[in-house]
């Protein structure tokens, strides 16, 4: 099992949209028994792969093992795709990982999923939190969307320089950026895409936007649009990654 984080400082910067769409191509594109975690308060992947939240507070209690991960397990609508759904009581997870002073709690409920799953792709809250502390122990790699502006493209930097600050202790799992949110006809945009030809690319497209109301991934409504060939091309590329790193 593989264990894929997106990631970012930053809110607004379509992180959910790109964990929910990497998850459905993973477990349609590539087949993989597939595991979406939403670690987000706001519940957005819960949201939009069709999901209710998860209710009673049940999706903080799994991390004081009240509850055990795979009793929060759903499934989707969509084959090999499962769902640790979100709820409100993520609020307080940073002050739970803090009180609970165990480094490694995360990884440690990862590595219980482990014979069921081949990809679990974690949905993380922005900021460098305890929770983003947790993820970065736990992460294979970890997928950082950046708009193409300074302050995106700044707060990328402030999470690399993190991690080489914290080296070993941390689990350096390597950064893969990505730009996101990309029209092609602004000028800034075009400049932050030469900088960075290597990165893959998301464009901005009214087809993403209307995940929101379709409550789906892209993929599974609009298979030959633009966004959803950007999203399996990024897929494609993680799993190149998660290849090498094996090796």
């Amino acid at each position: 099992m593989a264990t894929v984080a997106i990631y970012s400082l930053k809110g607004g910067v379509g992180k959910t949209t790109l964990a929910v769409n990497l998850a459905w191509c993973s477990a349609t594109l590539s087949a993989r028994r597939t595991l979406l975690w939403d670690l987000d308060a706001q519940a957005g992947a819960t949201y939009l792969t069709g999901a209710s939240p998860a209710g009673r507070d049940q999706a903080q209690a799994v991390f004081t093992r009240d509850v055990a991960p795979e009793k929060l397990v759903r499934h989707t609508a969509f084959e090999r795709l499962d769902l640790i759904a979100a709820d409100t009581s993520l609020r307080g997870l940073d002050l739970l990982f803090h009180e609970l002073d165990k480094k490694k709690r995360l990884a440690k409920l990862l590595a219980a999923l482990d014979k069921a799953y081949d990809r679990v792709l974690l949905d993380c809250p922005p900021g460098l939190t305890e929770t983003s502390e947790q993820v970065m122990r736990a992460a294979d790699l970890i997928v950082v969307p950046v708009i193409p502006s300074p302050l995106s493209t700044r707060a990328f930097e402030e999470v690399a320089q993190h991690l080489d600050r914290k080296g070993g202790k941390a689990g350096k799992a390597p950064l893969m950026p990505v730009h996101a949110l990309v029209d092609r006809r602004r000028k800034l945009h075009a400049a932050a895409l030469e900088a960075h030809p290597d990165w893959p690319v998301i464009p901005m497209a009214s087809v993403v936007e209307s995940m929101a109301a379709r409550r789906m991934p892209v993929g599974a409504f609009a298979p030959r649009s633009a966004g959803a060939q950007a999203f399996a091309a990024l897929w494609q590329a993680i799993e190149r990654r998660l290849a090498g790193k094996k090796g």
